[in-house]
């Protein structure tokens, strides 16, 4: 069952992932021939500053899917429905706070954004601000379709919400180069998108109606209060991370660089939210296997898990590493560009994550967040201290030092240790000598790609396609033959040939031998 579970979250989220490329690419590049690179600066800053806002929120979403695994195991609805009012009501709240806070910033817009001649900017803020305020009375029904292993749906339901949002935005700026009406739409769609879901959820487990239900055991309640402040904490620390880099270019650099980097941004984010549609639709089976299975079967399947981060991350690095650049200065021009030490610095800050993804999936399903609830705030305070130091000493390159050597100096440590201790219960050197062996061979298969892909500059569509084509085959052939006889690689192997046949086309180039693997 997990397994078919996973088959159906992951080829939902790839195919919702490859329509929002697409549409990506479109709408960005008619966003910037319409309205300007300072629109696209002003449109990632607010998206920086109400990400801030959201920090209300900060910890309720995680918390949930916790504390909701062992009930619906178990198949306690009583329980499951106390828990959904608890959210339901807490959510309410949240939404009054994100306003009121939204409300609170509008007064100082002018000093945050820097130089911009951008009309309308309070009703451009306005809007931004309902759009993060009002999917939040919705939200916490989605969470119960994740918990049940089917986020495939609330993937489906993005995925024509996407499509149709931005085929009518991009109309929007073709013939009209309206802002404010190409944001209102897209408002409008994103809070009618979370309406229908919040539907679809009732007619699929009428029992969430909200009935009987048991009252929550003072442990259980005290449980969850716990987990949401440490993961309150951690998510604060997470903001001043990840969520500054906008605001610091905008106030120290200008907003136009805000647009430069917004294009990176996009690309990488693309390829993070790629990986991460395959690796969701496993998480919350992985949830399901830490509430039932042992300490040494979380471990084999986690070891998997690594091996598949490691490859797919690293892949993706290195094809971003040698093809972002030459994509961008085809597709926008010249003026588009960035520094090759800033390119480096952006795909280095994408592995590191990306490899801490698996480590802190199984952290965050076995329900540690407590013990270390202030890493992120340490982290954040290194972060925010190097980057503010280093912007105005190097320039716009020092943003991106301080945040990879933030990540370095704490999680990077603190989360492989926790984990190792407390749900595997054996030594943490394992992490880090497996860590360092896969780097290593990342760096070879880089070299072995930029060897290669050297002897055909990419000038041309054509040409970068063919890079991209030699990074995918060298990368891939190098890994296969280093991995082929490992116990995760055919594991990974025969979960490969289990979803292949489940797809028509290729169900008779399967032997059936490799479809012997457990579908628990």
């Amino acid at each position: 069952m997990r397994v078919k579970s996973s088959f159906l979250n992951i080829s939902a989220g790839l195919v919702n992932q490859l329509i929002i490329t697409i549409l990506s690419f479109v709408s960005r590049t008619v966003f910037i021939n319409s309205l300007g690179i300072e629109y696209l600066g002003v449109n990632a800053l607010f998206t920086s500053v109400l990400a801030m806002l959201s920090l209300a929120e900060a910890g309720i979403g995680s918390s949930i899917i916790y504390n909701l695994y062992k009930p619906v195991a178990e198949r306690n609805r009583l329980k499951v429905l106390a828990l959904m009012k608890l959210y339901r009501n807490t959510y309410r709240v949240i939404a009054i706070i994100v306003l009121l806070l939204g409300l609170s910033v509008m007064p100082f817009l002018d000093i945050i954004v820097q130089d911009a001649d951008v009309k309308h900017l309070e009703w451009v803020y306005l809007i931004f601000l309902l759009n993060t305020a009002v999917p939040y009375l919705f939200v916490y029904k989605h969470s119960y379709l994740n918990v049940n292993q089917k986020n495939y749906i609330v993937t489906i339901v993005f995925s024509i919400s996407a499509i149709i949002s931005t085929s009518i935005r991009i109309a929007i700026l073709f013939y009209t180069e309206n802002y404010l009406l190409y944001l209102a739409v897209d408002s409008i769609i994103t809070i009618a998108t979370s309406i229908i879901l919040a539907r679809i959820v009732d007619k699929k487990y009428p029992f969430l109606r909200f009935g009987k239900a048991d009252i929550l055991d003072p442990e259980t309640r005290a449980n969850f209060m716990k987990n949401m402040k440490a993961i309150f904490i951690q998510n604060v620390g997470n903001y001043f991370i990840f969520g500054i880099e906008s605001i610091l270019i905008s106030t120290f650099v200008s907003i136009i660089a805000v647009g430069i980097y917004a294009n990176y941004k996009m690309l990488i984010d693309i390829s993070r939210t790629f990986l991460n549609q395959v690796f969701a639709g496993m998480n919350h089976s992985v949830g399901n296997m830490v509430a039932v299975e042992s300490a040494a079967k979380i471990f084999d399947v986690y070891k998997v898990m690594l091996l598949l981060s490691f490859w797919l991350y690293s892949l993706l690095s290195i094809g971003m590493y040698l093809l972002i650049q030459p994509l961008i200065l085809l597709w926008l021009g010249p003026d588009f560009g960035m520094s090759e030490l800033i390119l480096a610095l952006l795909v280095l800050m994408f592995y590191e994550r990306g490899m801490r993804n698996t480590i802190t999936s199984v952290k965050t399903t076995a329900g540690i967040f407590h013990e270390d609830r202030f890493a992120p705030l340490v982290q954040a305070v290194i972060n925010l201290g190097l980057s503010l130091w280093l912007v105005q000493q190097i320039g716009l390159v020092g943003v991106f030092v301080g945040g990879l050597l933030s990540a370095l100096l704490v999680p990077f440590w603190t989360t492989p240790y926790l984990v190792y201790k407390k749900v595997f219960k054996r030594s943490v050197f394992h992490y880090y000598w497996t860590y360092l062996l896969y780097t290593l061979l990342g760096t070879g298969a880089l070299g072995a790609s930029y060897a290669i892909s050297s002897l055909l500059p990419a000038h041309s569509l054509l040409a970068l396609i063919a890079n991209g084509v030699i990074v995918l085959v060298v990368v891939n052939l190098i890994y296969v033959l280093v991995f082929f006889k490992t116990k995760e690689f055919a594991y990974l192997a025969r979960i490969a040939a289990s979803f292949a046949s489940k797809l028509n086309p290729f169900k008779r180039l399967v032997p059936s031998r490799l479809l012997r693997t457990e579908e628990k």
